[in-house]
C-alpha cells in the first residue's frame, strides 16, 4: 500500500494550537530593559522602529508620538 501524503487533519475544522510568542518589538524592549514610560526617550528603540516600521509590529501610539508615518 502506498504511503499517504499530506496532513490528515487538513480541512477537519479543528482549531490548530499555535503557541504565543513575543514580537520582535517586545523582545527588543525586554533586552533594553525599557518600560512603557521610557519607550519615547530611548534613542536606540526609535532608530530600530524607524528602520523596521513596515516589517515589525510597533505600537501605533509610539509611532504617532515620534511622528513616524508610513510613507506608502
Amino acid at each position: 500500500m502506498a504511503r499517504r501524503r499530506g496532513n490528515p487533519a487538513w480541512g477537519s475544522g479543528r482549531p490548530i494550537h499555535v503557541p504565543a510568542t513575543a514580537s520582535e518589538f517586545e523582545t527588543l524592549v525586554k533586552e533594553l530593559g525599557l518600560t512603557q514610560q521610557t519607550y519615547i526617550t530611548s534613542y536606540f528603540l526609535r532608530r530600530w522602529c524607524e528602520h523596521n516600521k513596515n516589517r515589525c509590529y510597533i505600537p501605533e501610539w509610539l509611532l504617532k508620538a515620534w511622528e513616524i508615518f508610513d510613507s506608502s
